[in-house]
C-alpha cells in the first residue's frame, strides 16, 4: 500500500511542476490576451481593467494558486455588477468563446477518445503482430519487409503521412470521407468511416514502436534455455510464442497506457489534417490566438491524462506478477515446469 502511495505522491508533483511550468511560460511572455478583449481604442486605465477582470494583474504563482483552487470550489471573474462564475472543476474562462474552459474541453474530449482507443487498438494489434511474424522469420522476406516498414514508419513526418492518406484514399480513390467528425449517437457506421483514416495514420506512425519492441524481445526469448527446453519436451511453436509474448506484457502494457495518455492529450497535427474537432485542434486554435486560459486548461488536462496513464501502469505491474507485489524480482522467463506442464 505504501509503494502505492509513494507512485501517487510522485504523480501529483510530477502534475504540479508541469502546471508551474506551464504557467511560467505562458504567462511570462509577451503576451497579452486583456489587449483582445479590451479592444480598439484601448485606454491604459481600461486596458488595466480588462487585465483585472479577466485575473492577469496579479504574478503567475498567484494565478497558479487561483487555478488549482478553482478546480475544486470554482472562481468568480471580475466584481460588483458585472461577472462571470465558472464552477468546480474550473480549468478557467476563455474569453474569446465565452464558455469556461471545462466546457469547451467536454465537447472536445469525445472527438479525441475516439480517435485515441480506435488508434491504440489498432497500433497495437498490427504491431504486435508484426513483431511476433517478424521473429519468427528473422532474417527473411517478412522480417525485411517488417524492419523497412518500420523505418519509414518511424522516419516519416505525421503531416506528410496523413496528407497522403487524404489525397490517396479520399480524394483519388474516394474510398472514406477526407474528414469532419460524425458522433457515435448519430450513426456507429459513419463514425467509423469518418475515423479509419486518422485512426490509420496514427496506428502506422506509432506501429512501429511496438514491431521493433517485439521483434527484438522475442528473439531474444526464443533463444533462451527454456525456449530450447520447451521445444525438447515437444511444445508446439505456437505455445512456446504465447510464453514469449507473456514476458513482454509488462513493457507492452507500459507503452499502451503511455500511448492512450499521450493521444488523449491531444493529437494536434493529426486533427487538424483530418478537420477533427478535438483537443489538438482546440489547443492549436489557442495558441494562435493566445487564449491562454484555453492554453493552460488542455495543457493541464494532457499532463494529468498522461500522468494517469503512467500511474495506472505502474500499479498495474504487480498485478501482471505478483511476484513484484511482494518486492520480488520478476525471473525473465517462465521455469522448465511451466513450459512442460
Amino acid at each position: 500500500m505504501i509503494p502505492a502511495l509513494q507512485r501517487v505522491a510522485r504523480s501529483l508533483g510530477v502534475l504540479l511542476v508541469v502546471l508551474a511550468l506551464t504557467y511560467a511560460i505562458f504567462y511570462m511572455a509577451p503576451i497579452d490576451p486583456a489587449l483582445r478583449m479590451c479592444g480598439k481604442p484601448c485606454s491604459p486605465t481600461d486596458l488595466e481593467a480588462a487585465r483585472g477582470f479577466m485575473g492577469f494583474d496579479r504574478p503567475w504563482w498567484a494565478q497558479l494558486g487561483s487555478f488549482l483552487a478553482a478546480i475544486v470550489v470554482g472562481r468568480t471573474y471580475g466584481s460588483g455588477d458585472v461577472l462571470v462564475h465558472c464552477a468546480a472543476p474550473c480549468l478557467g474562462y476563455s474569453f474569446q468563446y465565452h464558455q469556461d474552459v471545462t466546457t469547451l474541453i467536454g465537447q472536445r474530449f469525445p472527438v479525441t477518445l475516439s480517435v485515441a482507443i480506435g488508434a491504440v487498438a489498432l497500433q497495437s494489434v498490427l504491431g504486435i503482430a508484426a513483431g511476433a511474424l517478424a521473429a519468427r522469420r528473422q532474417g527473411g522476406i517478412i522480417d525485411r519487409v517488417v524492419a523497412g516498414i518500420s523505418v519509414i514508419a518511424a522516419s516519416a513526418p505525421a503531416f506528410v503521412v496523413g496528407l497522403l492518406a487524404v489525397v490517396v484514399v479520399a480524394l483519388r480513390l474516394d474510398l472514406l470521407p477526407s474528414g469532419g467528425y460524425e458522433s457515435f449517437v448519430d450513426g456507429p457506421g459513419q463514425w467509423a468511416r469518418h475515423l479509419i483514416l486518422p485512426w490509420a495514420t496514427l496506428a502506422f506512425l506509432n506501429g512501429a514502436v511496438y514491431a521493433r519492441l517485439v521483434r527484438s524481445s522475442m528473439i531474444e526469448q526464443l533463444g533462451l534455455d527454456y525456449a530450447r527446453t520447451a521445444r525438447a519436451a515437444g511444445l508446439s511453436e505456437r505455445r512456446i510464442d504465447r510464453y514469449a509474448l507473456r514476458n513482454l506484457a509488462l513493457p507492452l502494457t507500459t507503452l499502451v497506457a503511455l500511448d492512450i495518455g499521450a493521444l488523449l492529450g491531444g493529437t494536434v497535427i493529426t486533427e487538424r489534417i483530418f478537420g477533427l474537432p478535438g483537443l489538438g485542434a482546440l489547443l492549436l486554435d489557442a495558441t494562435s490566438t493566445a487564449d491562454l486560459p484555453v492554453i493552460v486548461g488542455t495543457t493541464f488536462l494532457g499532463s494529468l491524462l498522461i500522468v494517469l496513464a503512467n500511474l495506472a501502469a505502474d500499479l498495474a505491474r504487480p498485478l501482471l506478477d505478483r511476484r513484484l507485489a511482494v518486492g520480488g524480482r520478476r525471473p525473465a522467463t517462465p521455469t522448465t515446469q511451466e513450459t512442460s506442464s
